[in-house]
């Protein structure tokens, strides 16, 4: 690996987590990382117009061999999934083996896996009267939020929180907690790769 990581950020949805990355590089707080490619599996996420604004080469993949196909295109090194709403093939996992990470707006183990995502995560987390919740950053296996976790924030419920105010704020942590984990994965593959 060169002094930046090369990755790839896929995306479905909005890209605010994308957004944070983009400007923690630019602001030199994550100069271990250089985004090489953006690819949604929509063409109608808003994400693609921020990579766009960063000029950053985008791509929409619907299915999931082009998905790989741009990832070997691109060069990433490390995969940032950021909002994307898919799961994986083992063809992906396996070809970016400990070099995939991904952000949930959860504690895991709590509320997460199939049919945990969004406004639903949040819901359920006040439907169980939690004191807190959070963000975690996790490596993705061929389960769903099932890869070994990196890094974890605590978020506290606040009384009267709705799921919309709840997100918000574990939104702010997935914002710095991303970044943190990509610094954290990068320097891990660095020393497997002998300190290059």
């Amino acid at each position: 690996m060169e002094d930046s990581a090369k990755v790839a950020v896929l995306v479905s949805g909005g890209g605010t987590n994308l957004q944070a990355l983009i400007d923690k590089i630019r602001e030199g707080r994550l100069e271990e990382a250089k985004i090489v490619k953006v690819i949604s599996s929509r063409p109608d996420a808003f994400a693609l117009e921020r990579a766009r604004k960063a000029g950053i080469d985008t791509a929409v993949a619907a299915e999931q061999d082009e998905v790989l196909k741009e990832l070997k295109a691109s060069g990433a090194d490390i995969v940032v999934l950021a909002g994307y709403m898919k799961v994986l093939p083992p063809e992906i996992i396996e070809s970016y083996r400990n070099r995939i990470i991904n952000i949930h707006p959860s504690l895991i183990p709590k509320y997460c896996g199939k049919g945990f995502y969004g406004m639903r995560v949040h819901r359920a987390v006040i439907e169980a009267g939690e004191k807190e919740s959070g963000a975690t950053v996790h490596y993705v296996d061929e389960g769903v939020d099932t890869g070994k976790i990196i890094l974890q924030r605590r978020v506290p419920v606040i009384e009267g929180d709705t799921p919309e105010t709840l997100a918000a704020r574990v939104l702010e942590t997935e914002h710095e907690i991303l970044a943190e984990g990509l610094k954290e994965v990068i320097k891990n593959i660095k020393k497997d790769e002998g300190g290059k």
